[in-house]
């Protein structure tokens, strides 16, 4: 079936909607792990929040369909981050979500969460090239790691790099927890809520049943955000989407893996209610750029059946978005709006950095002291004009080629309500996906993810 495995097998927390008009101190828009994180975080240091998620449930947006891979490991990232930025700058980065790791694992129960290694394996001269570039990079970093020969996993591989004591996580699981510790610390969390107006200059909101939420400080935890386009973040993030598989297996791996090989390919295993599974994910391409997306779909599975000689029961899609020097965008939006603050980038790696974003944004909002150099490091604000520039050229250009060549080839198809680009139909998904921002609708244009807020309109 087209679900993920986690919602398929976990039951989320029922939430109220929001019906009645209300006013906050701070208000959080998306109810994912960096949403609910942060609102219990910010609740437990006395702080009156409302939390709005557009779906009927929690983590059933980006979170819900992750791999639930909670680790500082994130690919072949170090050796980019040193040379995109410095060598203090990635070691920051690997400090803080080392520490998001070891703080899950002391406040998750047990469980929701499993201690695992982390492996990066290669199959190629190439990738074996460019594992022990990032293992260099590990030296550099002081980052404990280990080149191994060995692995679980039912195929050769050349060569492995091994990050120890890294989590797992069941996402569904960890938001239902952080539902039941954010109400106990005094949040007010509401599902089946869309925002579908900010009116950032009078600090107030309005939902599609039209109720208002006052506020001081606002908090965009919606993957895309809504108003990311103040300060210019809407052309500075690329939108990916990746494809999981999934499958019953007679024991679990003691590590979880990732190929640097193209295609590249996720590989981690899980227990749900005594039964064993086994998540295989990859095939990544630009989002909304095309309709038939089931080949992609078939790749994984065919897969699946010749290493792990199973048939995957589950099959799911998800969005990632990344930055321009790969670090997310975590902080204040724009110097022109200081109560408006954004999570967003996490480049698929979303488990450990919103766990890094709910203790910055917490401390951000409550004066409390964040991890040095974390605000600079994270801000949305950085200057970084060149690979901007760049990223805005690339992103905004094809934006631009979309919404003049979509009225060409798809006169037909639904407008997407977010900025007029022709969505294209998703065969495998069941979706209306838009090639701009990334933007889904189901069958009957009911918006799935943003940033656009409204449904679209079929003749």
């Amino acid at each position: 079936m087209t679900q993920s495995l986690w919602l398929a097998t976990s039951e989320s927390v029922s939430l109220p909607s929001l019906t009645d008009s209300t006013t906050c101190d701070v208000c959080i828009i998306g109810g994912g792990l960096t949403g609910l994180y942060t609102a219990y975080v910010l609740a437990k240091a006395g702080v009156d929040v409302v939390l709005l998620e557009a779906n009927t449930h929690i983590s059933h947006g980006t979170t819900g369909h992750s791999t639930g891979k909670l680790t500082a490991q994130h690919g072949l990232l170090y050796a980019n981050i040193m040379e995109k930025l410095s060598v203090e700058e990635a070691r920051l980065y690997y400090q803080l979500n080392q520490l998001a790791v070891e703080k899950a694992l002391q406040l998750l129960p047990k469980e929701s969460i499993q201690q695992v290694d982390s492996m990066l394996y290669c199959q190629t001269k190439e990738g074996y090239k460019q594992l022990l570039n990032e293992w260099n990079a590990y030296k550099v970093l002081n980052i404990k790691a280990k080149i191994t020969s060995e692995t679980e996993l039912p195929f050769a591989i050349t060569k492995a790099l091994s990050m120890s004591h890294q989590a797992q996580i069941n996402p569904v699981s960890v938001c239902n927890f952080l539902v039941k510790k954010a109400l106990s610390m005094g949040a007010r969390l509401y599902a089946n809520t869309r925002v579908q107006q900010l009116r950032l200059a009078q600090n107030d909101l309005h939902t599609e049943n039209k109720m208002s939420v006052q506020y001081n400080k606002l908090i965009l935890g919606t993957h895309y955000p809504i108003e990311a386009f103040k300060g210019l973040q809407l052309f500075k993030l690329s939108n990916s989407r990746s494809y999981m598989v999934a499958s019953k297996i007679s024991d679990t791996f003691h590590g979880q893996y990732l190929s640097v090989d193209f295609p590249s390919r996720s590989i981690r295993t899980t227990t749900i209610n005594d039964e064993h599974y086994i998540l295989l994910g990859g095939a990544n391409h630009t989002a909304g750029q095309t309709t038939n997306t089931e080949p992609f779909y078939d790749a994984i599975q065919n897969e699946m059946k010749e290493h792990f000689e199973q048939e995957p029961l589950f099959r799911w899609s998800a969005q990632d978005i990344e930055t321009p020097d790969m670090v997310p965008y975590v902080g204040n939006i724009s110097h022109s709006t200081p109560n408006v603050f954004i999570a967003t980038g996490y480049r698929k790696w979303g488990i450990s950095n919103s766990f890094v974003a709910g203790d910055l944004l917490s401390s951000l909002i409550t004066g409390a002291k964040a991890e040095d150099g974390a605000t600079a490091l994270y801000a949305p604000t950085r200057t970084k004009f060149g690979a901007q520039f760049m990223q805005m050229l690339k992103v905004g250009g094809f934006v631009a080629k979309e919404f003049v060549t979509g009225y060409v080839k798809h006169a037909n198809a639904p407008t997407c309500t977010h900025l007029g680009c022709k969505t294209k139909w998703n065969d495998a998904d069941e979706t209306w996906d838009c090639p701009c921002h990334g933007s889904r609708f189901n069958a009957q244009g009911e918006v799935l993810e943003g940033p656009a807020v409204f449904p679209l309109k079929l003749e």
